[in-house]
């Protein structure tokens, strides 16, 4: 008997903890069937316009689409139109104005074309009410001030189009304020005179106020400017990470006091800082190099182009985990609480970690979230509650100011 005990402990501790990781799994479950769930960014809408991607279809590749949204428990998602920063002068700003018009209209026709599974949501009402019907709620946000040129009226214009936020820059410096990554440094020293004025319009309008990609200084400028919380859509901690992309313990105090939130981006070189590459480096320069300049590629070619971009970030990244998405979690709760973080994965534009590669493994993020102690109250704040919160906040400030 003696030499089968180690055997029959093992065999029930075993049982244990496959009887426990189950209960675990049925509790995310039950969770993700009772509370609102959101993603405040993706970038989706590159392959909508570039490879007719179904939205209403499960795909091998990229991911987000509806079918794995409800496999995942995902029930809201922003849909982003993203715009890359080029030159700045009166053509350009018509061209990627009408550019930003095209992609708003191939969301809301995909959209519709699987009316049965989804709809446009406006508001936290619509995203709710979606919920309790079973649909997904597909928001809009507009990734960079870009489009907007110096004309003020086209923010409305994207407004009414559907957009509830805008990402204020990208990876360069625009008209609006200076991004954290441009390689020419600051243009603007922060927010500018016109950025200013976007602001305002912004919160008039009751338009989401989007700080990610921004410069440090553009973002205080913003939080001083700002009459309504801001959003960080797919931000990370420059704590645990040294991006300046992501955010400082002294940036998040900030965004504690402006009533905003951060988005936890799953982007693994935004979670820990990016260990030596050369072979993915090495493969994403021959892939450049064989395409060329991509403002010169037709849409076949840039849907290639990105097809064999993902084959290379399949076999070459060196990804994070779901640990170390819920450690950015656990830094700003222990920074700022509980009521200033949510999710922002920026699948489709380089988000992804083991663990959790499309929506379909969304529920991960939440058993780990278990693991750690968190309660169904504090993982539905993560997973929206907190991101409605300042959505309502905005809405509530453009209604003050509309006159009686």
């Amino acid at each position: 008997m003696k030499k089968f005990l180690p055997v029959l402990l093992t065999l029930l501790f075993l049982t244990a903890c496959s009887t426990s990781e189950e209960k675990l799994v049925k509790h995310t479950d039950r969770i993700h069937r009772e509370i609102l769930t959101v993603d405040t960014h993706c970038d989706t809408p590159m392959g909508i316009m570039e490879e007719n991607f179904d939205l209403g279809l499960k795909h091998d590749n990229g991911c987000v689409d509806f079918p794995r949204m409800k496999e995942g428990g995902l029930n809201a998602e922003f849909f982003a139109a993203y715009l890359g920063q080029g030159p700045r002068n009166d053509s350009a700003f018509n061209q990627v104005h009408a550019e930003a018009l095209a992609i708003l209209d191939a969301i809301h026709k995909n959209v519709e074309k699987n009316s049965s599974m989804a709809e446009i949501a406006l508001t936290p009402d619509d995203a709710y009410r979606l919920k309790k019907n079973g649909k997904i709620a597909a928001f809009i946000g507009i990734e960079n001030g870009y489009p907007v040129g110096k004309d003020l009226s086209r923010i409305r214009v994207y407004y009414n189009l559907g957009a509830r936020y805008i990402t204020l820059c990208h990876s360069g410096n625009n008209d609006i304020c200076d991004s954290s990554t441009d390689p020419a440094g600051a243009e603007n020293n922060g927010l500018s005179a016109f950025g200013a004025e976007v602001v305002r319009e912004m919160n008039r309008l009751g338009m989401m106020i989007d700080v990610s990609h921004i410069s440090d200084k553009s973002f205080y400028d913003v939080i001083a400017a700002s009459k309504a919380p801001v959003i960080a859509s797919h931000s990370s901690c420059r704590s645990l990470c040294s991006s300046p992309r992501n955010l400082s313990d002294d940036m998040l105090q900030a965004l504690k006091s402006n009533g905003g939130v951060i988005q936890i981006c799953i982007l693994s070189n935004y979670l820990k800082t990016p260990e030596p590459n050369p072979e993915l480096e090495a493969k994403i320069k021959e892939l450049k190099e064989k395409y060329g300049d991509s403002s010169k590629l037709t849409n076949e070619q840039k849907a290639a182009y990105r097809d064999e971009r993902w084959d290379i970030w399949s076999k070459y990244r060196k990804l994070a985990t779901v640990s170390d998405v819920v450690d950015h979690i656990d830094h700003v709760v222990q920074v700022i609480g509980i009521d200033h973080v949510g999710i922002g994965t920026d699948f489709d534009g380089g988000g992804g970690v083991d663990g959790c590669k499309t929506t379909a493994e969304m529920k991960n993020i939440t058993i780990e979230l278990l693991r750690r102690g968190y309660t169904k109250a504090e993982i539905e704040k993560i997973w929206g509650g907190n991101l409605m919160r300042v959505f309502r906040e905005v809405e509530k400030i453009a209604a003050s100011q509309k006159p009686s």
